[in-house]
């Protein structure tokens, strides 16, 4: 199942990216193969929202397709290895004891129906952490119970940005499975290796500043203990600081995240707290750019994660072979 490449000693993984925004699994997952000595192809991508798609193509050189919902599981390409941060939209069937049957109408079930027809050997699958306990945890069991009536072994956990190196406080849910019998061994926290001031910029436009009204009302209802540090307002109004940053979200309010209770996070600062290098292009709107950040996934935590299933797809391979 994992392809040898003809040329060398190296095997090729083929994977695919859903629901792939501007590419934080692909990224993270090149990075993994680099670092273990393994080609690795993307196959297939598909975002349904245009201006990701514009971004995706400027730094990956390939369109990725629209709306999963519109493509036939039998016109993807055979793959390895599933990439998918799926969107987290209210699970209103969910619960119900149908198992595979529960989740149609859900974007999971778009997951569910490429692994049902194209049986990859493993996938690595993201959300919110609140999906732990959406329903008292009924929509996390009907998840896990679909994945393995479908022939998977499937462990998952809660990690946070904090532990992969990168001054952002972001907790996501991580869902992964192999077709092989597995104790995944989750990453280890590690030392933050990136602090803010190797984040933020020197030089930012003067259009990223708050009003001297709101930066007024900031500092009249907080103190920070932390310089540089990134404010954070509350939907209750309140303000904290940190030596770090909250976790980036899409849709929140414009002065939700204050440098110094100064001035909004540039496009590039954001994109950096996910750890996207400086190379990887801006090609859209500081509001889209901003939006594309908020709904990407951490780098760095992508690329530890496709390490650790490495050693399932790999290791394991060469322990039934024989091989040393």
């Amino acid at each position: 199942m994992l392809n040898p490449d003809k040329n060398s000693n190296k095997k090729i993984i083929k994977f695919i990216d859903l629901f792939c925004g501007i590419g934080g699994f692909r990224l993270g997952a090149l990075n993994a193969f680099k670092n273990n000595d393994i080609e690795g192809e993307c196959v297939f991508s598909c975002d349904i929202d245009e201006f990701a798609r514009k971004s995706y193509y400027a730094n990956f050189g390939e369109l990725p397709e629209k709306d999963i919902k519109d493509i036939s599981a039998s016109i993807i390409p055979n793959h390895n290895l599933l990439l998918a941060g799926f969107p987290c939209q209210p699970f209103s069937i969910i619960g119900n004891g149908k198992g595979f049957e529960d989740t149609r109408g859900t974007l999971f079930f778009e997951i569910a129906r490429i692994l049902q027809e194209k049986a990859p050997e493993a996938f690595i699958l993201e959300n919110v952490k609140r999906l732990r306990g959406h329903n008292g945890g009924k929509t996390l069991n009907t998840i896990l119970r679909t994945l393995k009536n479908l022939g998977y072994y499937v462990d998952f956990k809660v990690l946070n940005a904090l532990d992969f190196g990168l001054p952002q406080k972001r907790e996501r849910i991580f869902i992964v499975g192999s077709k092989q019998p597995h104790l995944f061994i989750w990453p280890e926290p590690e030392i933050q290796s990136l602090s803010l001031d190797q984040i933020l910029e020197d030089v930012v436009d003067k259009k990223f500043y708050a009003s001297k009204n709101i930066q007024s009302k900031r500092h009249q209802k907080h103190k920070a203990v932390h310089r540089p540090s990134i404010w954070h307002e509350n939907k209750s109004g309140n303000i904290s600081s940190y030596p770090y940053s909250c976790a980036l979200r899409a849709g929140a309010s414009y002065n939700y995240l204050l440098v110094n209770g100064e001035r909004r996070l540039t496009p590039r600062e954001m994109l950096r707290l996910q750890g996207f290098p400086d190379s990887f292009k801006i090609v859209c709107s500081d509001g889209q750019t901003r939006k594309q950040a908020g709904n990407a996934v951490p780098v760095p935590m992508i690329e530890q994660l496709v390490s650790s299933l490495l050693n399932i797809l790999f290791l394991n391979k060469k322990r039934k072979s024989g091989q040393k």
